[in-house]
């Protein structure tokens, strides 16, 4: 019993050690940190985003493509910035980022507390933060990688689950809590605050570890991806080629296609369930937090546990579709709150080992590129929020999301069988 102990107690150290590690990596605490900060003000946007239209409009539909504006970018944009994100200076590109959206957010805050925001405002906005995820996937996260190494990258990719989920949770229900005491526009302009901290955080970060690595890689001829005079069109196309051919990295990017498809897409529609049990704006804010409290604890599960990768993040999008059927069916808050949290514990596991697999699965100068594929693979979440808000809009949100989801489970089944490489990833 004292050495089965002592091995535990060694096991632990080990796993906190893991866990860690990241951390002693020169300024990931400043890209963490400002990961963190980025995550509460995109998700709070995206459920501000939806509470207004669902507040004034009430329509499923309509609710449904405020995600699919804000989705939007990362299908249209993700191997552009992704690109974009190899050629230039991942830091700059960040930076730049947040001193676009920063003005904005002030601006629709402004109008909101004075009355004075039109609906129609609340989707072209969303257009502009998706534009920014697609920046943050595949600059801030590739450069998370140059950080750390091959060594380090899967506790920094779990951590930045775990940060995505935590600033999914703090994000909707400071805007839920936000909303019920002091208004709309006192959220927008909370989330501007939160911008301009972030900025001022990776603003922080040394030029020195800014560097895409692929400016240094040699040219693959004139109009080639690595060379300097290479168009960005060519290495959009390079990357694509080169994609196509890595059997694994196109298993991990199909599963996550059919996932964003079929599964998240309820995130909008949230507020037309919360409504249809009596949540009050705070009620309804927690019940979207739920999401990210569970994408935290599946975070956490996969720190202590490290499963192996590829089987879990299958395993843990089968969760997610079979939870889902009691958030949409169920009638009781706390049931509708439990099935959510259980559902995002799932996805929680699936998507720490997400951003993981696909850069073990590429080589260093396609790092960005193929974090643009992801997004590009996320990217069809726009598609199936508009598919869920049309179908909503006739049969209702409840039954909608049943469909989508039992539809989800059977097509990942049919893709497994024919692409089954991510499960043999470990």
């Amino acid at each position: 019993m004292a050495e089965t102990g002592s091995a535990r107690a060694v096991s632990a150290a080990g796993w906190w050690q893991a866990t860690v590690a990241p951390f002693s990596s020169p300024h990931f605490t400043k890209i963490w940190l400002g990961g963190l900060l980025w995550s509460i003000c995109r998700w709070g946007l995206g459920f501000l985003g939806a509470y207004v239209v669902d507040q004034r409009l009430g329509s499923p539909r309509l609710v449904q493509l405020t995600g699919t504006f804000m989705w939007g970018p990362l299908l249209f944009a993700g191997s552009i910035g992704g690109m974009i994100a190899d050629r230039f200076e991942r830091r700059t590109i960040v930076l730049v980022q947040f001193g676009g959206l920063l003005p904005l957010a002030t601006a629709v805050g402004a109008a909101a507390v004075t009355d004075r925001l039109p609906t129609w405002v609340i989707y072209p906005f969303m257009i502009t933060v998706g534009v920014g995820w697609v920046i943050d996937m595949t600059a801030r996260r590739a450069l998370i990688y140059d950080l750390v190494g091959p060594e380090q990258v899967n506790g920094a990719m779990a951590l930045e689950q775990f940060s995505s989920a935590l600033g999914l949770a703090l994000g909707a229900l400071a805007g839920g809590a936000v909303i019920g005491f002091l208004g709309v526009g006192a959220a927008y302009l909370t989330v501007a605050g939160l911008m301009l901290l972030a900025l001022v955080v990776l603003a922080r970060l040394p030029r020195r570890y800014a560097a895409a690595p692929a400016a240094a890689a040699p040219s693959s001829g004139p109009g080639g991806a690595g060379g300097a005079g290479g168009s960005i069109l060519r290495g959009v196309i390079d990357g694509f080629v080169a994609a196509r051919r890595n059997r694994p990295l196109m298993s991990v990017l199909g599963v996550t296609l059919i996932v964003n498809v079929f599964h998240f897409a309820y995130f909008p529609i949230v507020s037309s369930i919360a409504r249809r049990v009596d949540a009050t704006p705070f009620l309804t804010g927690l019940l979207a937090a739920s999401t990210g409290l569970g994408m935290a604890t599946g975070a956490v599960i996969s720190l202590v546990r490290r499963p192996r990768r590829g089987p879990a993040y299958v395993y843990g999008s089968f969760v997610g579709f079979a939870a889902t059927l009691g958030f949409a069916l169920f009638t009781s808050y706390p049931l509708v709150f439990l099935s959510l949290y259980v559902a995002s514990v799932g996805v929680g596991v699936y998507g720490a080992s997400q951003s993981a697999l696909v850069l073990t699965s590429s080589d260093e100068a396609m790092r960005g590129r193929a974090m643009g594929l992801l997004s590009m693979a996320i990217g069809g979440l726009p598609i199936g929020m508009y598919l869920l808000g049309e179908f909503a809009q006739h049969v209702g949100a409840p039954w909608a999301l049943v469909a989508f989801n039992v539809t989800g489970a059977v097509v990942l089944l049919v893709f497994l069988f024919r692409r089954p490489e991510v499960m043999h990833i470990t």
